[in-house]
């Protein structure tokens, strides 16, 4: 059963280039909405709190702050939806799910920038 589903996504799910990131990194996902017939693309602006699973069935998880209320949002990378993913600013962080993000306000929620 597993080999037929591996197969089926490989046949059929088709995968986009995406630059690679990782969590602390503030990137902007540009998704296409569809409202009845017409579609327009919208993006999302945050940081990179996560990346989870593998291949397929990788997702991402962005947080920003709209006003004082911090919103998440996750978005599967092979979503048909997503258009592109381009990465603002790199961040240095120690661990791979910084959920610590979440409680930060004010300056301590600011991400050093790694250093190239």
């Amino acid at each position: 059963m597993a080999d037929l589903m591996k197969f089926v996504q490989d046949e059929f799910v088709t995968r986009k280039e995406f630059p690679v990131f990782a969590a602390g990194d503030t990137i902007t996902v540009f998704y296409e909405i569809r409202e009845g017939e017409k579609t327009r693309t919208q993006f999302f602006k945050g940081v990179v709190i996560q990346r989870r699973g593998s291949a397929n069935t990788e997702t991402f998880t962005i947080r920003k702050m709209s006003g004082a209320i911090g919103v998440e949002r996750i978005f599967p990378v092979n979503l048909p939806a997503l258009q592109k993913i381009e990465i603002n600013k790199k961040g240095a962080v120690r661990r791979a799910r910084i959920f610590y993000f979440r409680e930060l306000t004010g300056k301590k929620a600011k991400i050093k920038d790694k250093r190239r």
